[in-house]
């Protein structure tokens, strides 16, 4: 595996490195050693899937509370999707920042999130199958997000939504008043 650092404090581009022969292709998604080798996460009690059926379905921008907070590797393993990320730690110097990157079944990247981060993806493809490796059990209490058109963060989506939920329509706009 291929490790890159993101524009984003503690965020990681993970890059599968297949192997192939006439039969194809072998790849790890996932190794204790070298996720430890980089200072990350290695516990994750939750491996989730979602399937969004339609092209520009907008899951987002969602995140648990403390001490609820989770660390997420995630991978598109059907279809492609634009994964974003906001840094919400208060102390770090990437906080308020955004940043996406695309995902496929075909590039094998994956997104390593930390904790204080708010994660969504917009499908580019019909049929999109996304998988999580997830650090903390859900807890319906510590769930929320913010909006994923939120101008206090501005992020440039791919399109309009073609499918949105009704809780992440109302999810609520940061407060950018001065403290």
């Amino acid at each position: 595996m291929r490790f890159t650092e993101t524009k984003l404090n503690g965020a990681w581009l993970v890059e599968v490195l297949p192997i192939s022969d006439d039969r194809g292709s072998f790849a790890r998604t996932f190794c204790l050693n070298e996720f430890k080798e980089h200072g990350l996460e290695t516990r994750f009690v939750q491996h989730s899937m979602s399937h969004s059926v339609r092209k520009h379905t907008l899951r987002g921008m969602h995140f648990q509370l403390a001490p609820h907070e989770e660390v997420k590797v995630v991978s598109c393993i059907r279809g492609a999707i634009m994964d974003v990320i906001i840094d919400l730690r208060p102390h770090s110097p990437t906080c308020r920042q955004w940043a996406a990157y695309e995902l496929s079944e075909s590039n094998g990247r994956q997104l390593y999130i930390p904790k204080g981060f708010a994660h969504g993806f917009q499908t580019l493809r019909d049929d999109a199958i996304v998988s999580y490796l997830i650090s903390e059990f859900y807890h319906p209490q510590a769930s929320t997000g913010v909006r994923w058109d939120d101008p206090a963060f501005g992020i440039e989506w791919p399109a309009l939504p073609s499918v949105l939920s009704d809780k992440d329509q109302v999810w609520p706009l940061m407060d950018v008043s001065p403290a």
